[in-house]
């Protein structure tokens, strides 16, 4: 975006003029505005300039150029990219593994991350689409504290798929794990001994001499 026009480069014999507190000050001949400018020692900057008259309001130009980019940045230090994770199951896994592969989707969700879970059928598993359906549904239902189903089982081709969405936001994820890290380390802190302290040592006891 082209940054605003100001002071001189404002060439337009009027303007409507706003006060550096946001108060209507009305229109005035642009030599006038500049003046009230340069008593106040600060910018002339048009804000509006396809309004008819354009819009100018006096602000410090360099301060607010500085806010706006501080904001720009913050803006994207907290802007977190979702990530389509994927887990890929069997329509007759056993226990085990599910216990494994559902370890990994609760670990997804907890983080942030969207998961596509696919069922992949082979032979003659494809005539039993229930099977996948059902266990795209048990897990769901397994991990419904961490996330919701955003796009519900579907066949693609041979596969059966589905989409879980987080109930949390990434970026509020990210935050509670900085502050259960931060927490952490605090205890272990506290835990540990002070600087200079003498630590305790068990007694020990002589061993008997065998008679």
């Amino acid at each position: 975006m082209s940054e605003p026009r100001i002071n001189d480069r404002i060439r337009v014999p009027e303007v409507r003029l706003v006060g550096p507190n946001g108060e209507q000050v009305g229109i005035v001949r642009v030599e006038d505005a500049l003046r009230l400018a340069a008593e106040a020692d600060l910018d002339l900057v048009e804000v509006a300039p396809m309004a008819k008259p354009p819009v100018a309001k006096l602000m410090d130009f360099g301060k607010f150029k500085y806010e706006a980019a501080m904001k720009a940045r913050e803006a994207r230090k907290n802007q977190v990219n979702t990530v389509i994770k994927e887990i890929k199951l069997r329509p007759k896994i056993d226990p085990h593994d599910y216990g494994t592969k559902k370890g990994h989707v609760e670990r997804f969700l907890k983080g942030g991350d969207k998961v596509k879970v696919t069922i992949m059928f082979r032979g003659r598993e494809q005539s039993r689409p229930e099977l996948g359906f059902r266990l795209l549904q048990r897990l769901a239902e397994d991990v419904i504290e961490l996330g919701t189903v955003e796009s519900a089982p579907k066949q693609d081709g041979r596969n059966m798929v589905m989409v879980l969405a987080p109930t949390k936001k990434k970026s509020e994820a990210k935050a509670e794990q900085r502050r259960a890290r931060s927490a952490a380390a605090t205890e272990g802190a506290a835990d540990a001994p002070a600087e200079g302290a003498e630590v305790p040592v068990e007694e020990q006891q002589a061993p008997e001499t065998a008679q």
